[in-house]
């Protein structure tokens, strides 16, 4: 591509969409200028719970599924999608190549590592998807995992060795979830390394139980196993990070790990399909990619009949044509976390969820199986009330008008998540239609 073209297309695009994220920022610091306190005060809540327009006269305790757009990333989208709509040629090809920088700054930001650290995804299991695929494992190496991940994680994993020829193995962490502790986690995982164990895989908050892991322990106990060997065969850690990314003020590059994915459209109340694949900056090299790139470097090398010098994060963003004004939105989304601040949002789905289940383990006949201690649980709370499936269970809280969910996972449990839509008066009434299906 010619330089003058290159640069025409990198300010353009700024010019074009320059605009478009500027409701989230407005938007919030109205909200913080009308309101009785800085935004994340308790008494503010209501005033964050009124940025989502999910209806309220049900419950919402599954938010971590999938989430309803807050009014500053709705702006965001809208305002995008106004202007594709307009004159689409233009502020696409503009964009394609300047605003995945944008995206990622923001990310970085957030996740306290570089821009050039983050691949930009549709969600987890493509980040994680992306990770298994182009690691470059050879017969006799392992995958080690846990027995509490997602089957998106197992089946990653299982595909990456199916192709490879290495193998897969799991190892429990815990065996009841309610006594979980790090210390546990921790030993278990030491001892199961073995010297044929390349990449390791583990899930930072498993949505089988709502344990939580103490991942920059476990990196720094993967980290000592495998300090004495040559580079080729050090361990790859992979995080699937769903349930804690926008959970818990943790900055993800300094966890330890290698690779960690997430979605945007769960716990950082992102647009529905984006996502980020994160990689320490060396980790990069260990990948092959999978889905050609939209991105200059891999573009020109093609114009230029190259090959890359090394795989980084821009070569890892699978290219195609996307949903732009969900892709290019997502900054409005740490934007919102930001204006709120990180801690206060911590601090209020612990508070939720504590409530929750100190409430569920006070009821009579109700199973907690979630630890209470926030060390080694999050944003979700596991249960189960027996002599009922689970299915029933959200089925007749749903008569309710209380949504909460069954765990996909055998055995299966239902599940509640306190979130930002949630008030303490909901988490009382949902803790009391549970202990009155128990009784």
């Amino acid at each position: 591509m010619p330089v003058d073209r290159r640069r025409f297309i990198l300010t353009a695009g700024l010019s074009v969409a320059g605009g478009a994220l500027a409701p989230a920022a407005t938007l919030a610091k109205r909200g913080a200028a009308s309101s009785a306190g800085p935004v994340g005060a308790a008494h503010d809540w209501a005033w964050v719970r009124d940025q989502f327009p999910a209806s309220r006269d049900i419950a919402h305790f599954a938010s971590f599924y999938i989430v309803s757009h807050p009014r500053p990333v709705s702006e965001a989208i809208e305002t995008l999608r106004r202007k594709i709509d307009e004159n689409p040629f233009e502020v696409v090809e503009h964009g394609l190549f300047t605003r995945p920088d944008e995206v990622r700054r923001a990310a970085a930001e957030y996740l306290g590592g570089q821009p050039a650290e983050v691949a930009l995804t549709r969600s987890t299991t493509e980040g994680l998807g992306l990770v298994y695929a182009g690691l470059r494992l050879r017969p006799g190496q392992e995958i080690l995992t846990t027995t509490h991940d997602h089957y998106v994680h197992h089946e990653c994993v299982r595909l990456a060795a199916r192709r490879t020829g290495a193998s897969m193995r799991k190892v429990a962490l815990y065996d009841d979830a309610s006594a979980a502790t790090e210390d546990e986690a921790v030993t278990r995982l030491r001892r199961a390394i073995r010297p044929e164990t390349r990449v390791v895989g583990v899930t930072w908050v498993h949505s089988s139980t709502g344990v939580k892991l103490p991942i920059r322990r476990l990196c720094e106990a993967i980290r000592e196993a495998s300090a004495a060997r040559a580079a080729a065969d050090r361990i790859l850690v992979v995080v699937d990070g769903a349930h804690g990314f926008g959970v818990e003020d943790e900055a993800v590059a300094g966890l330890g790990c290698d690779f960690f994915a997430a979605s945007g459209h769960k716990w950082i109340f992102g647009p529905r399909g984006t996502g980020i694949l994160w990689g320490r900056a060396e980790a990069w090299a260990e990948l092959l990619p999978t889905v050609p790139a939209f991105e200059m470097g891999p573009f020109e090398a093609w114009m230029e009949n190259r090959e890359l010098a090394a795989t980084d994060a821009r070569a890892m963003s699978p290219g195609g044509f996307h949903a732009y004004e969900h892709t290019w939105a997502l900054p409005a989304a740490f934007a919102f976390h930001r204006e709120i601040g990180r801690a206060a949002i911590t601090g209020r789905i612990r508070e939720l969820n504590t409530r929750i289940k100190e409430g569920l383990r006070a009821e009579r006949g109700v199973k907690l199986h979630t630890p209470l201690d926030s060390r080694v649980s999050a944003g979700l709370v596991c249960f189960e009330v027996p002599g009922l499936k689970p299915e029933e269970v959200v089925k007749r809280l749903l008569e309710k008008r209380i949504v909460g969910s069954a765990s996909p996972y055998k055995p299966s449990l239902c599940r509640f998540a306190g979130s930002l839509l949630n008030t303490p008066e909901e988490v009382d009434t949902a803790v009391r239609a549970v202990g009155a299906l128990a009784s």
